[in-house]
């Protein structure tokens, strides 16, 4: 039996296929919180200069995606880190979370923070067992009690 080619590598967000993936992002948050709760940035703020947008393929297929945006010249924020239902317990996550980690360093970036809920276990345990500490809210968010900041030192 073939093992399964997995690629990670920045893609442009604005692609109909990554559209998708992240409309099925949009739609699995909206799911779990209020509006007021949801922090998700759009296609254009993923495309934008700084912005680094990475895309998972298992045999060409997009399944996952994560991005950053620069917070300052060493500080990202984490964004849309994401995989697809049908594509969850394969590590994906752990990958994606990785390769990002890996284009931050290459890019002289010493901190990564996000901003998560606290409906999403599966990610907070992969965030923790990465490294990422809880903090208090950064950049322009304010406490919110269905919000959980985390912060890594790369």
């Amino acid at each position: 039996m073939r093992k399964p080619e997995i690629s990670i590598a920045p893609e442009d967000p604005r692609q109909p296929e990554v559209r998708q993936l992240i409309a099925l992002s949009d739609a699995y948050l909206v799911a779990l919180y209020l509006s007021a709760s949801n922090h998700l940035v759009g296609v254009a703020a993923l495309a934008a200069p700084g912005a680094v947008f990475l895309v998972a393929r298992v045999d060409g297929e997009a399944l996952g995606s994560i991005a950053f945006r620069l917070i300052s010249p060493d500080h990202a924020e984490m964004k849309r880190m994401f995989v697809r239902a049908d594509a969850r317990g394969r590590g994906l996550g752990r990958r994606l979370l990785e390769a990002l980690e890996d284009a931050a360093r290459s890019r002289q970036i010493t901190r990564i923070s996000l901003e998560t809920g606290i409906r999403q276990p599966e990610a907070i345990g992969l965030y923790r067992a990465s490294g990422y500490r809880e903090c208090p809210p950064f950049g322009g968010y304010a406490p919110d009690p269905l919000s959980l900041f985390m912060t890594k030192r790369l």
